[in-house]
């Protein structure tokens, strides 16, 4: 009876990722029609723009959409300027752009947000643009509750790379993302549910992912 309950949860497990993966990539339901439109470039912005001291909230992602944007304006990642395209982003803070530059200059002191953004710029627009591209999963508006339920999961993101969903954690049910690279640890979901009841949904993170293994 026991390895017939736990059968039952593998198929489960494999069901459940079939299922999100092929939402990710699936046009909008009559459900996300009813949601909606604002985008999530707006509620980055909604607060205005400038580095700061708070390795909570976004302004070093914020500018970096906004580069790419000004350098490629016809660039996929205007896509989180339309509220009307169902997506669901990864946001990582200040502190996850900082201990990612950290990590690349082999330094453990953190840079300022701006020297992060600095750093982060200097890789490149066209890496900028990869990256941010690699937070996105187009098609699908998850929300906590339908992630949760959705351990071993691979989104394919609009980088074309995937990133795979584990839900660990007992009781206090937690997420990670497991990206390209095998040495980091993964970025933990520490935020949900960002700009709820829109087409275009949010979480925020704690680390950068990362579409290729780093040294």
């Amino acid at each position: 009876m026991r390895f017939i309950r736990r059968g039952r949860r593998i198929a489960a497990v494999a069901a459940t990722a079939v299922v999100v993966s092929a939402l990710a990539s699936a046009p909008a339901d009559a459900h996300t029609k009813s949601l909606g439109t604002r985008s999530l470039a707006s509620v980055l912005t909604a607060h205005g723009s400038g580095f700061d001291h708070n390795g909570r909230d976004y302004d070093i992602l914020t500018a970096a959409v906004l580069a790419v944007l000004k350098a490629k304006p016809a660039s996929p990642v205007g896509v989180l300027t339309d509220g009307k395209t169902a997506l669901t982003a990864f946001l990582p803070n200040d502190r996850a752009f900082e201990l990612l530059v950290a990590d690349l200059q082999h330094t453990r002191r953190l840079p300022t947000e701006k020297a992060a953004f600095t750093a982060v710029a200097g890789l490149g627009i066209d890496t900028v643009e990869s990256v941010l591209l690699y937070h996105v999963v187009p098609g699908a508006t998850v929300t906590r509750a339908a992630a949760l339920k959705s351990d071993n999961a691979r989104l394919t993101t609009a980088a074309k790379s995937k990133i795979k969903v584990d839900v660990y954690g007992w009781g206090h049910r937690r997420i990670r993302l497991i990206d390209a690279d095998t040495n980091d640890r993964d970025p933990r979901v520490i935020v949900f549910n960002i700009n709820k009841g829109n087409r275009q949904i949010a979480h925020g993170i704690d680390r950068v992912l990362r579409p290729i293994d780093l040294p």
